[in-house]
């Protein structure tokens, strides 16, 4: 179930995800009708959102792109036929990959997010207060300036003053940074064709050269209701690569199974990321706008139900060696 957002490296333009668009009769637009959801990744579901008009659709050098005007979630960034992206639920996924790693470092100056083509997270990592730098690395133009013109609410991202954007390949990038940055954060698409790459342990590699000491990494994780196998092994990759590992959970609706999850690695061996650093008082999450995290979100976000701890636990031990991680940690 990975997904999200822009990919980072070149991929196909045609990938195993279809979508099915049942129109009224009409020849020219589509005036009303339902978008479908369908992807081997999670097999035997779909999720469908009523459209009322299709604001913008094109094929970039490397992927799909449209924009929908849904009936009840606003708009919808739909990338090769798969949501990326609501307006009504958006700041949930944006909010906890940013926030969860961030208030997990005591001082995170600098961040590199890699992805993120429709601007949130950049949205969200500038309003944490210790954060002075953000670089972001996005290999397709056309979805920042497609986001720029129908997603203004997270395209407003690029504008802050603490942004440098970089369209560029974002593997390139971070071999050209060695130990720069504080926290690392991927918003990458689905684990299939060349975006394989961003879950392999080769990947978490190259992140873990990228970082300063005590550094954090935190990746896109798919969701254990349907990939536990992608979840555990992605999660194994990290612990392989990392002193102290972790997986959390959001909900979000208009995800398949209503939920995302995101693999954190820390550089720190003691770091126990149920526990945030970083607290904000209700004063200051209301003046940086925050809908979605606050301390006690965070901390219940590391808490899985039983039998996930046992599929990603068990799926661990047989690929990484035990680094004796916090015991909140799988």
């Amino acid at each position: 179930m990975f997904r999200k957002k822009s990919i980072i490296v070149g991929r196909s333009a045609h990938r195993f995800a279809w979508f099915v668009l049942l129109l009224e009769e009409s020849m020219d637009s589509l005036k009303q009708g339902w978008f479908s959801e369908v992807n081997d990744l999670w097999p035997g579901m779909s999720l469908s959102l009523e459209v009322q008009e299709v604001l913008h659709k094109e094929k970039s050098s490397f992927q799909d792109i449209m924009v929908l005007q849904t009936k009840s979630h606003g708009k919808a960034l739909i990338l090769d036929g798969i949501i990326q992206c609501t307006e009504s639920d958006e700041f949930a996924y944006q909010e906890m990959i940013s926030f969860l790693p961030l208030c997990c470092h005591p001082s995170p100056k600098r961040v590199l997010i890699v992805g993120g083509g429709d601007g949130g997270v950049a949205r969200e990592v500038a309003k944490h207060p210790g954060v002075e730098q953000i670089d972001q690395v996005e290999i397709d133009s056309q979805v920042i300036e497609v986001s720029k013109k129908y997603l203004p609410s997270m395209a407003v991202g690029f504008t802050h003053p603490k942004l440098s954007l970089h369209v560029e390949d974002g593997f390139k990038f971070m071999q050209q940074h060695e130990q720069a940055f504080d926290v690392v954060i991927t918003d990458s698409s689905d684990p299939i064709g060349p975006a394989v790459s961003l879950f392999q342990e080769s990947y978490f590699t190259l992140m873990r050269r990228a970082l300063r000491p005590g550094g954090i990494v935190c990746s896109q994780g798919g969701t254990v209701w349907a990939n536990a196998e992608h979840v555990a092994q992605t999660l194994a990759h990290c612990k392989a690569t990392f002193p102290s590992a972790a997986y959390a959970f959001a909900t979000v609706p208009t995800y398949p199974t209503g939920q995302i999850g995101f693999v954190l690695g820390s550089m720190n061996e003691e770091n126990n990321f149920k526990d945030p650093v970083r607290s904000f008082s209700e004063a200051e999450l209301e003046s940086m706008q925050l809908r979605y995290y606050t301390s006690d979100i965070h901390r219940a976000a590391f808490t899985l139900p039983r039998f996930a701890q046992k599929i990603l636990a068990s799926s661990s031990s047989t690929n990484a060696s035990d680094r004796n991680n916090n015991p909140g940690d799988l």
